[in-house]
């Protein structure tokens, strides 16, 4: 494989490499790894992030190397959704190296990520582009623009547990009232996340697909529905009861970005850039599926 990065045109020497400081106990691998870069005639910068937020993610990319060519993400797939997410402007492909439990989105583990090092170096990988959402607010009559994200966009209640309604749209269309915990709308990389937790379908991620799963859906007959990328799709908070109104979270990849009350809608669409993933295998995504089901059931 070669032609890394036709928009890039040149071999990757000056790497990032950002870790999740409770994956990577005393930075150890990090070290080993900074220093085998090093040796081969690279250079590196080392971040350490603590994997709960998004701010804390990456470094801004006002303090980053503008020579930057790659990201190697030490921890696991959250640890990298976030990062795919602070970094999205840099248009920096990423690469994960799994130190967790499933990664699903991540390709390399510890015991191959110094012949990866090689690989990179030569140019012999792959860049995937995978879609991600934006999401608008509507809140008391004001539009409000939010983030991006690489997995998904998730409505969830807030405090007592009670049921709430969601009415959704698509393109403008009424399509279902949920009365459940939440929804979550994805991509298909994060088909893999919360969305299949919750029951949905896993979508590869190289497909361009929106999926809506409600979260603990009370109605008997509801189900994920799958739409085209270029839908968008309208979350209205609807009056369940008249002697309460409920308060529901947006979450980005996790982090909240918004609070919403009845009569309030939410916008998401697919993102005009996207998230461009190194890839140094050719196994199939069905192939890498199967193995991350067998190891972890």
């Amino acid at each position: 494989m070669t032609g890394c990065l036709p928009d890039v045109g040149k071999l990757m020497r000056h790497f990032l490499i950002i870790t999740n400081t409770y994956k990577d106990e005393n930075g150890r691998l990090t070290g080993e790894l900074a220093a085998y870069i090093r040796k081969k005639g690279g250079e590196c910068d080392c971040f350490y992030s603590d994997g709960e937020s998004k701010s804390e993610a990456a470094p801004a990319l006002d303090k980053m190397d503008p020579a930057t060519d790659c990201v190697m993400v030490l921890g696991g797939d959250g640890t990298l959704i976030r990062a795919a997410s602070r970094l999205v402007d840099s248009r920096i492909p990423l690469i994960g190296v799994n130190l967790g439990t499933v990664g699903y989105l991540c390709e390399l583990e510890e015991s191959n990520v110094f012949d990866a090092v090689d690989r990179l170096m030569a140019d012999d990988c792959m860049v995937e582009k995978r879609m991600m959402l934006t999401g608008a607010g509507i809140l008391g009559g004001v539009r409000e623009e939010y983030g991006v994200a690489l997995n998904d966009i998730v409505i969830h209640r807030t405090g007592e547990l009670s049921v709430v309604s969601l009415i959704v749209y698509v393109n403008g269309e009424y399509l279902h009232t949920f009365r459940a915990d939440g929804i979550i709308v994805s991509t298909p990389t994060g088909s893999t996340g919360y969305n299949m937790s919750a029951g949905g379908p896993i979508v590869d991620p190289k497909a361009q697909m929106i999926l809506i799963t409600p979260i603990n859906a009370h109605n008997l007959n509801s189900r994920s529905i799958v739409i085209g990328a270029e839908d968008e799709v309208v979350v209205e908070i609807g009056r369940r009861r008249s002697q309460k109104d409920e308060t529901l979270e947006v979450s980005f990849d996790g982090d909240t970005a918004a609070r919403l009350v009845v009569g309030d809608k939410f916008s998401i669409r697919k993102a005009s850039d996207t998230t461009r993933i190194l890839k140094l295998s050719n196994k199939s995504f069905l192939e890498i599926l199967s193995k991350k089901m067998q190891v972890y059931t």
